[in-house]
């Protein structure tokens, strides 16, 4: 009878490891590159393909004007740096707004108790799955033009129209945009308070801290890390909003995705879209970049 300490071991599917019956060294080996050619595939065909089209659509010389003209035409255009300007102070109110709101309700429905707290935890990781441009008309039906808010006030002053007008200000873009992110900072600010110690919360209270030192003693050097992850995020998603932007409809608010937009479809100047969106996406990546590094050394 064969020994139980004889048995062959399992086979285990490694990379580079033989593959069939055998002993050591028998069989056909699988290589190590062989493991990561469908998904290299798959992401050269969906993704780096297209944006190397896009990046040599932008050096496609027109008019002869060399290979860089374009990018030489998009950089000394006034409206170039008008949606870079507001692209960025848009991307960075938005940020400000959202951690700052954010904090303050994942605050209260982490400490405060009240009916309903769990039931609008779970809401905001459903609220995460809306796309950007439900928000938008969702405040277009309250605060529009035509809104609800403007027909309350003309129905009981008589009046020809109503004063909520902000939507189709940058204000008003600044404010969809604050509605739709500020989920995005209260999901990783709710998982980090679920971890937070309440011990030391006790201490501090019973020693007579009051609730505005307790948090910015206690609460706030925890919540950092998922602070840095949700304005990151933010900050990078608001860089590249589209739909906010153009469902407000608001006249004179122009960003590099809304430039990208009326270069392409309304001018048909391609190689200028091109190059806007390039720029538009370094600064993405650069930001991204910039975000892990911080988000690592804050411990996210």
């Amino acid at each position: 009878m064969t020994e139980l300490s004889e048995a062959p071991a399992p086979a285990r599917l490694t990379a580079g490891a033989p593959v069939g019956p055998g002993t050591a060294g028998e069989g056909r080996r699988v290589p190590a590159w062989l493991w990561a050619l469908v998904p290299v595939s798959v992401l050269g065909v969906a993704f780096l393909y297209p944006l190397a089209l896009v990046v040599q659509q932008s050096l496609t010389p027109e008019g002869g004007d060399g290979v860089f003209g374009a990018y030489a035409d998009v950089f000394t255009s006034a409206a170039f740096h008008e949606a870079l300007g507001t692209t960025v102070w848009l991307a960075l109110g938005a940020t400000a707004g959202s951690l700052l709101l954010g904090f303050a309700l994942a605050l209260v429905i982490a400490f405060v108790p009240f009916p309903g707290a769990r039931a609008l935890a779970r809401f905001i990781d459903v609220f995460l799955s809306f796309p950007s441009f439900l928000v938008t008309l969702a405040l277009l039906f309250v605060y529009g033009t035509v809104g609800m808010a403007n027909g309350l006030w003309t129905d009981l002053t008589g009046a020809a129209g109503g004063p909520f007008r902000f939507l189709a200000t940058p204000w008003g873009v600044l404010l969809a945009e604050i509605t739709y992110f500020t989920p995005f900072v209260m999901r990783p600010l709710l998982a980090a308070f679920s971890q937070l110690d309440t011990v030391q919360m006790e201490v501090a209270s019973s020693l007579g801290a009051r609730p505005a030192r307790i948090v910015r003693r206690v609460v706030l050097p925890e919540a950092l890390p998922a602070l840095a992850a949700g304005g990151g995020l933010v900050l990078v998603m608001g860089l590249n909003e589209f739909g906010i932007v153009l469902f407000t409809g608001a006249k004179g608010v122009t960003t590099l995705p809304m430039l990208v937009y009326g270069k392409a479809i309304l001018e048909s100047d391609y190689p200028a879209a091109c190059v806007v969106a390039v720029v538009n996406v370094a600064i993405s990546v650069g930001l991204f970049g910039l975000y892990r590094v911080v988000s690592k050394r804050a411990g996210a």
